[in-house]
């Protein structure tokens, strides 16, 4: 393994340049968390780790976040990455409803249990990864390496019919599909199904039962956990990338909401499935929060100050490179501070403690 430079000096994010003392290459794991429009903020910072020299290996994310993985799995450098998403039409993603107009809607929802079929992404995705030669996920397995690591990328999904959370390809032997056969956009398109906007990918079991999936954010949108080798001395480190609203990435440092329309109390309903619970691991996971690079979600444009949503299908291209410029300064603030040595031996020593310990009278 060769060492990045022990300092970032600066990321410009008008530029988008960085300068760095003997730069070098380094080797991490990444982890992003989904966030539907807002992960393309998740894309600079993917710049910004790059300009500082470091290289992902394995990579694992949920919705949005699975869309960048597979990318950078598949080869796009970050500059690529923000030249696709900075030049795509986002409302594209809304394709043609099975029934149109108002009263459509609520048919939809009610007989696809989703207004959208997600066949444009599906097809989006597909072409990309098929132009750096990728289409399955045997295209992207890795020779002798540990089972977890098989593949380069995996994606969380929700199984609303067996009520349980999935990591793609490896789960699909649930199903009877061989992983290296089954579609890498497929895979993300299970992903990235927001309940009611998006329709619940079908899925057929062993047994010709068929599941449901949905978003992976149901059930872990944040799944910092899933990379570690669980070795006290990892030889390189596994970065979660996540999305923040509030002001400090703390449980419980967030303003309540005050809730006042049913609209108000179902769009607050599904931020707290998709968030919640991964808050709450963070914050109390000994060694997560200071792996974790978080990057703002709100951005200044033209002197005003707005909040982008999952939903904001409609992000201008100002507001696009805005937040995509929030990826980037998150980065240079993190790296400034990130000493792995130092997070080894606070917090994989803990790990060894409890390897160590015996109960009183047991040799």
């Amino acid at each position: 393994m060769t060492l990045s430079c022990n300092r970032v000096e600066a990321i410009n994010p008008n530029s988008l340049q960085t300068t760095c003392l003997h730069r070098q290459t380094n080797t991490c794991n990444a982890v992003f968390e989904g966030g539907g429009v807002k992960g393309i903020a998740i894309a600079g910072a993917v710049l910004g780790m790059e300009q500082a020299g470091y290289q992902f290996k394995n990579m694992a994310g949920t919705s949005a976040g699975a869309i960048v993985a597979a990318l950078v799995a598949a080869g796009y450098t970050g500059t690529e990455i923000r030249e696709l998403l900075g030049s795509l039409n986002y409302k594209k993603f809304l394709d043609k409803s099975y029934f149109l107009g108002y009263p459509g809607k609520a048919i939809n929802i009610m007989l696809r249990y989703g207004l959208y079929p997600g066949d444009y992404f599906t097809s989006w995705l597909d072409d990309l990864l098929k132009a750096k030669g990728i289409s399955t996920f045997g295209d992207i397995r890795q020779p002798n390496v540990i089972a977890k690591y098989t593949y380069r990328f995996q994606a969380i999904t929700s199984d609303i019919s067996a009520c349980k959370l999935l990591v793609l390809p490896g789960d699909l032997k649930y199903f009877g599909i061989n992983p290296d056969t089954f579609n890498i956009a497929r895979a993300v398109r299970m992903s990235m199904s927001i309940p009611l906007v998006f329709v619940p990918f079908r899925l057929k079991d062993y047994y010709g039962n068929e599941h449901l999936l949905v978003d992976g954010g149901v059930l872990s949108n944040y799944p910092i956990w899933l990379l570690d080798d669980e070795t006290i001395d990892p030889s390189y480190p596994t970065f979660g990338f996540k999305l923040q609203e509030c002001e400090q990435l703390v449980y419980g440092k967030c303003q309540p909401l005050q809730i006042k329309s049913l609209i108000g109390y179902l769009k607050n309903l599904l931020n707290t499935m998709l968030e919640a619970h991964d808050d709450y691991h963070v914050a109390h996971t000994k060694g997560d929060l200071e792996r974790t690079i978080a990057i703002p979600t709100t951005i200044h444009v033209s002197g005003q100050t707005k909040a982008i949503n999952a939903t904001d299908f409609g992000i201008s291209a100002i507001e696009s490179d805005a937040l995509f410029k929030n990826g980037l300064t998150a980065v240079n603030a993190f790296l400034t501070n990130w000493d792995f040595n130092y997070w080894k031996e606070n917090y994989r020593e803990l790990l060894r403690h409890r390897m160590n310990f015996r109960p009183p009278g047991i040799l």
